[in-house]
């Protein structure tokens, strides 16, 4: 209204002085161009003002927006959420086929300016009996030390080998399920509690990436056997899945070292040392436990992965061994050892969203029961990137009748966000 105002009253101005100098002189044309001339650069000046004024007046009101804001008023701090999750179809030999939930893990990352960020995944499933779970898969603060250098506090996946901390989440992993091994009481440490130091630097013409890490020990469990009228104890597995407190109070320290010598493949070894001790007994009474001795806890593993245009291929090798305890407590007993071992190839078909997997896996531990080889084969179809379908058959031989030995058909539907 005020830019319409000003316009109106210069225009009226204008034409004054134009009929006031029609009533002494006749003007020449060369001196009505010049008063336009005149008038319009006027006005010119008078519509950059107003816009000035409006443009001023819309920055206040944004600030004081921003001001009165209840969240986010600081523009240093930045959220964002990612995650995946899987539905799929699970049938074997032995069972009756069922649909199935696979889960829903949101991850959160919440960071500030490149100096520090939180990064939180949770894992919700739903159980056999219809019951919804819900873990903490991870949750750490990363401070950004330098561009070589992350310092990590908390919860994290375990940086022993690739496949817990890289390939885990469903629309990454190529096949329906985790090679047997590297999942819950396998060989393979699934997570951590402690500090952990990663990053990455050249060296030479070689990149390199690190993670090294000192953490809360595993806990050990232990079962009990009857032997002529007698109970012996042995190790029954390791839970190395991020203790939020040291039973014994020894620590695990460890890491891994990458290196890429070219594009397209990654060669990596993993190592970590301790002690671990049983802090209870599978299918028994653990408050009968007493006088546990503090246990050697080591694992070494060995990685690769190389990726040429459409073809992928990768393995790795993990083996956790506990020593013996030779003292007085209750489940004292020998030592065990856990390895897994797999190798993994996957095409993708050129110029198509179909790709062909197949993966062989060999899991060896202290009970026949559990010691499993696997040939998996399995189709996808990508429907993008990050939506991809699956159907695999499982080639399962282990110890004839237990569920170690069991083929099975599996389908699943998995979507990263």
């Amino acid at each position: 209204m005020k830019r319409e105002s000003l316009i109106r009253t210069l225009a009226i101005g204008a034409t004054a002085l134009v009929a006031s100098n029609a009533a002494f002189a006749s003007p020449s044309l060369e001196e009505l161009t010049q008063d336009l001339k005149k008038m319009q650069t006027e006005v010119d000046k008078l519509q950059k003002q107003i816009q000035s004024l409006a443009a001023k007046q819309e920055a206040r009101d944004a600030k004081q927006e921003v001001g009165t804001a209840n969240e986010w008023p600081q523009s240093d701090s930045l959220f964002h959420m990612t995650g995946y999750a899987d539905v799929g179809y699970v049938n074997t030999e032995a069972t009756e086929g069922s649909f199935t939930v696979g889960s829903f893990s949101p991850i959160f990352h919440f960071q500030y300016r490149d100096l520090v960020m939180l990064e939180s995944e949770m894992e919700i499933e739903v159980g056999d009996d219809g019951e919804t779970e819900v873990a903490l898969e991870y949750l750490v603060v990363d401070w950004f030390i330098n561009d070589y250098m992350t310092l990590m506090g908390g919860k994290f996946l375990s940086p022993i080998g690739q496949f817990r901390q890289n390939l885990h989440p469903s629309w990454i992993n190529k096949l329906p399920s985790a090679p047997p091994g590297f999942g819950h009481d396998g060989a393979a440490p699934v997570s951590d509690v402690g500090l952990q130091l990663r990053g990455g630097f050249p060296l030479g013409s070689v990149r390199t990436s690190y993670a090294f890490y000192v953490s809360n020990g595993p806990q050990l469990v232990a079962e009990m056997e009857e032997e002529d009228g007698e109970i012996e104890y042995a190790l029954d597995g390791v839970e190395a899945e991020g203790f939020g407190s040291d039973s014994d109070g020894e620590k695990t320290i460890g890491g891994r070292l990458g290196f890429i010598p070219f594009a397209g493949f990654e060669l990596g070894i993993s190592a970590a040392s301790g002690k671990a001790t049983v802090t209870s007994i599978h299918e028994g009474d653990s408050s009968l436990l007493s006088g546990e001795a503090a246990r050697d806890y080591d694992v070494i593993g060995a990685d690769f992965n190389w990726q040429y245009q459409g073809f992928n291929l990768r393995g790795e090798y993990v083996e956790t061994k506990v020593g013996a305890d030779t003292g007085e407590g209750t489940a004292a007993s020998e030592g065990a050892t856990w390895t897994t071992w797999y190798t993994q190839a996957a095409y993708r078909i050129s110029a198509s969203k179909w790709e062909l997997v197949a993966r062989y896996t060999d899991f060896d531990s202290p009970h026949d029961s559990q010691d499993q080889e696997q040939s998996a084969l399995g189709v996808n179809y990508l429907f993008s990137s990050n939506f991809i379908g699956k159907v695999s058959y499982e080639f399962n031989d282990g110890l004839l009748e237990s569920d170690a030995d069991q083929d099975r058909v599996m389908v699943q539907m998995a979507y990263g966000f």
